[in-house]
């Protein structure tokens, strides 16, 4: 299913902040994140099993995420998911990979699913459920699963958003150290308050921490190879801030300033996707 917050243009020179754990079965073999082969330069880890991914980033800064999700009448030979996670990082903007799932979704080759797509401009939810839809986001604080965005039904959701927003999310750091304890928190004896899923034959099998800021050598990526309440992050920036050189001639307009960049985030939701839900 994984589970993802994405901070989106709220903190300063930061556009790009993203917590996500990868919730799988357990015994599928997984590639760890590396440098892919090819253009654009694109560091993700690898499903063994399909050949595709579930997060990565190129070197136009753009990054690519997904997430399953259900789906009504799914095709019996259905293409992998993360084939198109993989297809969407060879795109140069959101915008771009954004429309690029909206259409192969719309083919019905595909299980249930949403994708994020975001870079420094702009930043989409590409729903493949029971509707193909693309929800563009505004400044603001997000988090997404197996259904629609900031999820009232989920009580994960609703546990993420209360640990985030008890603080002043108006840095990197900030964020980064804040997720990285909401996202290794396991459920109490009842199951709640917790996003950590362990016990089972699937569960979480990895989280990352991902920044995205102006200034390349101040990106980070942090990487755990297993449930984050057990083992503890391994820093990979090296790789994100290599992969990201790789595209530092690229000359784009700076992105227009909305309103509400930049101001930090306390204890308020985030501005309402357009379209509603």
């Amino acid at each position: 299913m994984c589970m993802l917050a994405i901070l989106y243009r709220v903190a300063k020179n930061t556009p790009i902040l993203l917590a996500a754990n990868r919730e799988e079965v357990l015994t599928r073999p997984t590639q760890f994140p590396k440098i892919q082969s090819g253009t654009p330069r694109i560091v993700c880890g690898i499903d063994r099993q399909a050949g595709g991914t579930w997060l990565g980033v190129n070197q136009f800064g753009l990054l690519i995420a997904v997430t399953n999700r259900a789906r009504v009448r799914p095709p019996l030979e259905p293409r992998s998911r993360g084939l198109l996670c993989r297809d969407l990082l060879d795109s140069r903007t959101a915008k771009e990979a954004a429309e690029l799932a909206r259409k192969e979704l719309a083919t019905g080759r595909y299980a249930g699913a949403n994708y994020l797509c975001a870079d420094g401009k702009s930043a989409a939810v590409v729903y493949g459920g029971r509707r193909v839809e693309i929800k563009e986001l505004e400044p603001g604080l997000y988090t997404l699963s197996s259904g629609d965005l900031n999820d009232k039904t989920d009580e994960r959701h609703e546990f993420i958003r209360r640990r985030l927003t008890l603080h002043t999310l108006d840095s990197a750091v900030t964020f980064l150290a804040v997720a990285s304890r909401a996202f290794s928190q396991k459920p109490d004896a009842e199951g709640r308050r917790g996003v950590v899923l362990i016990g089972g034959e699937s569960g979480t099998v990895s989280s990352a921490l991902l920044s995205l800021p102006r200034k390349i050598q101040q990106s980070t990526f942090q990487y755990c190879d297993g449930p984050p309440s057990e083992r503890g992050y391994e820093d990979l920036s090296a790789l994100l801030r290599q992969v990201l050189s790789a595209g530092r001639n690229r000359k784009l307009p700076p992105p227009e300033k909305k309103e509400g960049e930049g101001e930090g985030l306390r204890s308020k939701s985030p501005k309402p996707v357009t379209g509603g839900h």
